[in-house]
Order: structure tokens, then C-alpha cells, then sequence
């Protein structure tokens, strides 16, 4: 409209003009005659706007508040709408408001459809999407760069993964993780370390020495691996510790370090995760998200029948590093396999010498030690090797894997030479270690059976209204004071046994009063001589009768109160 109200300012304004802006905009002519029409007249060029519901910045908050519940948020809106109606109303009385007599959005309160309606209008798939699942929903609708693609060896990205499925080690069901590394370039995986716990800086080093060393052909990784230019981790403190960092700066390759929580950063592993489990964890044994033929909770496992043993699992996960190299055909390849693609790349491969490689991923223990008739003395244990021999005195330096204790690797302290492998002298038998090992675990069930034995959730009755429910447990008395004994520890106990009587009493000094002894009284007819067969007779002093057991025990009693 603008070009036809210029040309009529001009006066050069045709009605070919008007006829061929109103077939270029799909328009009749009447109908663009009546908007120049209207142009003329109220100077605008656009549809006029029409007052409409919209999401206001309040209504976001409270779609917030309701977890993106639209219908609960209308009847708020609704609810305050007939409260200022009632308010404004004098003297309290006139009639309850219809559905559009609130305000929202500079316009009164549509119905529930139009205001579903402007929610879906005003707020993107994103936005919605955070109102019920937060952050991490709303990510989920993001759009991502994709990364130029490199040549071999330019960046590598490296990530753990806890594998969904149970495997057997030692008579128990764990679960394995998988630490590796991947050329983001190619799609070649360069080297896996597999663990049957969560993965530590040993794992890190592991797989980072198998990337960087090239393998026989035949191995599961060709030839595949050499020095990268980059690594790229995701805040893992096993990318990130001083043992890694260090070994790889030793080799000038930076390690870069992606914010936390930003999977779209390092795409081609965690691609490489995903396509583990859809393209071989699925058909394993012991796989944890397989469908069940039930509705119920899915029972948890009791017995290792059916599963794999670990050896077996690693050589199975390494076969599949093997054919994903080898034999799978990534479409972004071209139809190519990750190393005929990596074959293909005329980029020179710089490959790390062995004897840089074996020392610079060990961790260096620090300070010289003195080999001795015993071995190195390393962390109060003696390390023994057949090299050894004739090299007492012998300054050395010790580098070792992480957690890896049976075994150190001795470098010369003068020249740093590779002088050989150490083993931990007198190691335990595997009989010793696998008692040791039940005996831990025998401990860990007593536990967890006295914690499973004790009440720490104190249960309470339901309740159809407000007020403070009532506790579930019910109490006889005799529980309650055994519970309260037991509560009041062992000096309630000593309480209990500092009985006045608990030490015998001692025989009253001669100074103190005797009780009076009474006499007998004689029943009458009865005769009053105490012959010799009288029991206590002849001890009842100036002639007075025995005592009977009442009162040999008053008597007691009077003599223990004098």
C-alpha cells in the first residue's frame, strides 16, 4: 500500500497500477481499492487490531505456579473477576458475572477455549514445555549449531556411561560402566575402558592410553588412534583431575571443559551412547529396560541365572567397538565405515613414542626412593621385580595407575629411564581376598537388616479433614517402659541395682540397744514347762519362750531400724 499511496501522491497512479497489486497480493480490485480508500482516510496501511485476550506477564506466573494447568489458572482469573464485580456492586447485591466480565490482558476474561487458545498463541512448544517439566524440557525444543566437520584427529570427546544391564562378578549382579573416547571427525571410536563400579581417574587413563597408542590391525580399534589436537570433556572430575590434565599437557593437547549439563556440546558421544544400548545392549542378557508382559513393578533380580559374567560382557562390548569401527556404515560418512573414512583422510597422524606413553599416563608417586635386598618400599609396601637383581642403592622414581596397587612401574631417578615393573611382594591369595570379601559383605547385611528392623518413619492415620493426624502405633504399657528403659542408657540400669538392701548388713556394735524379746503367749490348756525337745528352748534366755518366725522377723526388723 505504501508504493500505490507514493505513486498517488506523485499523481502517475494508474488503475493498471491498482490492478497489478491487487493480482500480485491474491486480492480483487474492489478490495484493494478500499484499502487505498481507507489509507486516504484514516492513515493507516494495516488490519486494524482487535482488543483479544492476552498471556500478560502475571498470567505467565501463574500458569507457572500451576504447572502449565490452564484450566485451573481460568478459574482464578474467573474467581477474582466476580470478586471485583461484587465489590463495585453497592449494598453487596447484583448478579454473578458471565465468563467475560474479569480482566486479563487489558480485556475482560474469555472463555477456557479462547484462553487456551492465546496460551498456545502467545507462548512457543518451549516455553510450554518449561511451565511442566522446567530447564530441561524446554532444552528439548531448542535448536542446535551443527559443528563444522574437521579432519582425523582434530578433536576428540570423551564421556562415561552407566550401561543399563547386569552382568556377573564375584556371585553378584553389577553394573557396568564404559569410559571412551571418539573422533569427532571420523566417528571412530580410539579407546574404551570398561569397570564394573563408577569409573575414576585409572578408567580415564586406561582408555586414554589405549586412544593414543595404535593397535595391531586385528585389534578392536585398527589402527585408529595418535595424538589429537583437542579433548573435549563435560565437567567430569575424572576428565578434569590433576593426573589427566597433566598427562595430556605433558603432550600439549588442552583439554577443553564444557559447561555441566549441556549434552548438545559434545553430540557425537553422546550419540555414541545412545547407539550402544539401541544397537547392542538391547539384545543382551541381563538388559534392565526391556518391556515387560506386565503392568506391576518390575521385579527386581534374585538370582544370576541368564547373565553374563563380565569377561564375557567386555568381550562382547569390545566386538561391537570392533564391527562399529570396522563394519558399520554412519549415513554422515557417506556410505563409508569410521575407518575407511579414517583411511581415507590424508592428514598426517602423529603417534606418541611408548616410552613417553608409559610415563607420561601414570601418576608419578613424588620424591625418590632407594631400591633395596626388599624391593621399593612404596606406600609400606614392598614392590619386588625380576630386574631387580644387582641393583641395590639404585635411585628410582615410582609411577603407577590409580587404584591399581599390585602393580608400579619403576623409573631411574637420574636419567628417567623405564627400568621395569614392580608386583606387590607377599600379595594375598585369591582364597584370602574372596574371605575377606564375604566376610565384608556378611557385615554389610547385618546392617542393613537392623536398619531395615528399625522404625525410623513413624506412620500416621488418614485424615477427610483439617486437624493433626493421630499416630499409627499402638503401645502397651509394659512396651512403653521397657522402650523408655532402653532409652535411658546404662546408668538407668545402675540405678536400678543400687538397692538399699544389696549389701548384707553387718552385726550392730555391742553399745547399741537389743530389742526386747516378748514371750510366747500360752495358748490356755496348754502346758507351760519347755521340755528339751522344745526347739529353742534352752536359747531363750531367763526363761522365757522361744520366738516363732513372726517374730524372729519383727525381732529382725527392730534390730535392723535401731
Amino acid at each position: 500500500m505504501f508504493r500505490l499511496l507514493a505513486l498517488e501522491e506523485r499523481g502517475v497512479l494508474t488503475p493498471g497500477h491498482v490492478r497489478l497489486a491487487a493480482s500480485s497480493a491474491g486480492r480483487s480490485v474492489r478490495t484493494v481499492q478500499r484499502w487505498l480508500q481507507t489509507a486516504r482516510e484514516e492513515g493507516r496501511t494495516a488490519r486494524r487490531s482487535r482488543p483479544r485476550f492476552t498471556v500478560t506477564d502475571e498470567v505467565h506466573a501463574r500458569l507457572a505456579l500451576w504447572c502449565g494447568n490452564a484450566a485451573a489458572v481460568h478459574r482464578e482469573l474467573l474467581a477474582q473477576a466476580r470478586a471485583s464485580a461484587d465489590d463495585s456492586v453497592d449494598g453487596g447485591a447484583g448478579g454473578e458475572p458471565a465468563a467475560g466480565t474479569g480482566s486479563g490482558g487489558g480485556v475482560a476474561v474469555p472463555s477456557l477455549a479462547t484462553f487456551q487458545r492465546a496460551v498456545r498463541r502467545d507462548l512457543n512448544a518451549g516455553q510450554r514445555a518449561a511451565l511442566k517439566g522446567g530447564e530441561r524440557a524446554r532444552r528439548a525444543h531448542d535448536v542446535h549449531l551443527a559443528r563444522p566437520v574437521k579432519w582425523r584427529n582434530a578433536c576428540w570427546e570423551g564421556d562415561h556411561k552407566h550401561l543399563p544391564v547386569e552382568v556377573e562378578l564375584d556371585g553378584r549382579a553389577v553394573r557396568p560402566w564404559v569410559t571412551w573416547f571418539i573422533d569427532c571427525a571420523r566417528n571412530a571410536i580410539t579407546g574404551a575402558a570398561v569397570t564394573p563400579h563408577q569409573p575414576s581417574r585409572d578408567a580415564v587413563l586406561a582408555a586414554l592410553r589405549i586412544a593414543l597408542s595404535r593397535d595391531e590391525p586385528g585389534g578392536p580399534y585398527g589402527l585408529i588412534g595418535g595424538l589429537p589436537e583437542l579433548v573435549r570433556v563435560d565437567r567430569g572430575k575424572e576428565f578434569l583431575c590433576v593426573t589427566v590434565t597433566r598427562a595430556l599437557g605433558a603432550l600439549a593437547v588442552p583439554v577443553q571443559d564444557l559447561p555441566a549439563r549441556r549434552p548438545e556440546l559434545k553430540g557425537t558421544v553422546e550419540n555414541l551412547n545412545h547407539c550402544v544400548v539401541d544397537m547392542f545392549l538391547v539384545a543382551q542378557p541381563g538388559y534392565l529396560h526391556a518391556p515387560a508382559a506386565t503392568t506391576g513393578p518390575r521385579p527386581r533380580r534374585g538370582d544370576l541365572d541368564g547373565l553374563l559374567s563380565f569377561a564375557e560382557f567386555t568381550a562382547r562390548l569390545l566386538d561391537w567397538v570392533r564391527w562399529w569401527n570396522t563394519e558399520h556404515r554412519p549415513k554422515p560418512l557417506g556410505g563409508r565405515t569410521p575407518l575407511q573414512a579414517w583411511q581415507d583422510d590424508p592428514t598426517p597422524i602423529e603417534d606418541v613414542p611408548p616410552a613417553l606413553l608409559r610415563s607420561f599416563t601414570l601418576e608419578d608417586a613424588g620424591g625418590d626412593k632407594v631400591l633395596s635386598t626388599k624391593g621399593v618400599y612404596w606406600r609400606g609396601r614392598y614392590y619386588v621385580g625380576p630386574w631387580m637383581h644387582g641393583m641395590d642403592g639404585t635411585r628410582v622414581r615410582v609411577r603407577f595407575v590409580p587404584h591399581h596397587d599390585h602393580e608400579i612401574e619403576v623409573f631411574d631417578a637420574t636419567t628417567g629411564a623405564h627400568l621395569g615393573p614392580a608386583h606387590l611382594a607377599n600379595a594375598a591369595t585369591a582364597a584370602q581376598r574372596a574371605a575377606l570379601r564375604r566376610a565384608k559383605d556378611a557385615q554389610r547385611r547385618t546392617m542393613v537388616r537392623a536398619l531395615a528392623s528399625a522404625d525410623r518413619q513413624r506412620r500416621y492415620g488418614a485424615v477427610t479433614g483439617p486437624g493433626r493426624p493421630e499416630p499409627l502405633a499402638a503401645l502397651t504399657a509394659t512396651e512403653a517402659e521397657e522402650q523408655l528403659a532402653a532409652a535411658a542408657g546404662p546408668g538407668s540400669a545402675l540405678a536400678k541395682r543400687a538397692l538399699p538392701d544389696l549389701i548384707p548388713p553387718r552385726e550392730a556394735p555391742a553399745s547399741w540397744a537389743r530389742p526386747i524379746r516378748r514371750s510366747r503367749p500360752v495358748a490356755p490348756g496348754a502346758s507351760t514347762d519347755a521340755g528339751p525337745s522344745a526347739p529353742g528352748a534352752a536359747d531363750a534366755p531367763d526363761g522365757g519362750g522361744a520366738l516363732d518366725g513372726a517374730d524372729e522377723e519383727e525381732a529382725e526388723e527392730e534390730g535392723g531400724r535401731v
